[in-house]
């Protein structure tokens, strides 16, 4: 088995064609056939379901493709790090709750390279489909966080996905809403005063439970609700509706504007107040890219840059 025939797979996969992988390959169609019946004959196993209209995988190729782009991601990792450079087109890619502050650092990442040369990607995307894209390499770093009640259940899944969670930051939870709604100016805000409020979250789809929500106490009962599937949605039913999230405090006034308010929630016997441990997750045992050293990096010089000395977090997610 060579790396080439690895890249071979991936390209075959990607364009559903053994015609226009050789075309991208710059190889004749009879020389793709036979390098990928040699290494199926290597590895024991059919890879493409062959038919009249193009190529399918297998169950046993599906399993195997996985292992094919981990394998020759790591080799473009190593030679973006070590080589001279060559003439594809370098890819990152991040999966991202709905965080500014991941955003932000992926404008700061980004202005470093000459994006002629890279294809970049960023996704604000459900909890469920960030473990999905980075266990597929689709992205190689997702970010979201844990907390006490979902730390378990998300644990599990990430080692049935083989990633790993690395630490980013802690922080309580905060209100966040329009800066003229009637609750703005208060020091503190209780669930109690959120009553008569519509609580707004953003929708995990199909596969959504309360260890995928996006915001922190997602199992308090509220009387109204409304569910958002961007950003810009969000931010506009809290000026239309006076609606408010729970989040983490962390903000971007860059990116979001100075319209919007964050303020420290206030916990009560019932209603206790929790700690978000935001972090990214990546495969195990894998090489982040330069792009992806300097994202992590961007990020955590913006976690650093905006936190208070007094013991509060002046940060802010939405």
């Amino acid at each position: 088995m060579t790396l080439m025939q690895l890249y071979y797979i991936i390209t075959i996969s990607k364009t559903g064609s053994l015609n226009k992988a050789a075309e991208q390959l710059y190889i004749s169609q009879p020389s793709l056939t036979n390098a990928v019946k040699e290494l199926e004959k290597e590895l024991g196993i059919i890879i493409f379901n062959r038919g009249g209209k193009g190529v399918t995988l297998t169950n046993d190729g599906a399993e195997f493709l996985l292992y094919a782009k981990e394998i020759y991601g790591q080799y473009e990792s190593v030679m973006e790090k070590y080589g001279k450079g060559g003439s594809y087109k370098k890819k990152f890619a991040v999966s991202t709750q709905h965080y500014s502050f991941a955003v932000k650092a992926f404008v700061d990442m980004v202005k470093e390279f000459d994006m002629s040369k890279y294809e970049f990607a960023i996704r604000e995307t459900r909890t469920w489909e960030i473990i999905h894209d980075v266990s597929t390499l689709k992205s190689e770093i997702g970010v979201l966080y844990l907390s006490d009640f979902n730390r378990k259940s998300m644990m599990k899944l990430f080692g049935s996905a083989n990633l790993e969670f690395h630490h980013l930051i802690d922080c309580k939870a905060y209100v966040y809403l329009w800066k003229n709604h009637p609750l703005a100016n208060e020091p503190s805000i209780s669930f109690a005063q959120l009553d008569g409020y519509p609580c707004l979250s953003f929708e995990q789809g199909e596969n959504g439970s309360f260890y995928f929500a996006e915001e922190i106490l997602s199992t308090n009962e509220y009387s109204q609700t409304i569910k958002a599937n961007d950003r810009a949605t969000m931010l506009n039913l809290m000026v239309g509706l006076n609606g408010y999230t729970l989040c983490s405090g962390i903000i971007c006034e860059e990116l979001n504007g100075s319209d919007y308010k964050a303020v420290p929630f206030r916990d009560d016997d019932q209603n206790q107040n929790s700690t978000m441990e935001i972090g990214y997750v990546v495969r195990k045992n894998t090489i982040l890219s330069k792009m992806g050293e300097l994202y992590i990096a961007s990020i955590q010089n913006y976690l650093d840059q905006n936190g208070r000395n007094d013991g509060k977090n002046s940060l802010e997610n939405r």
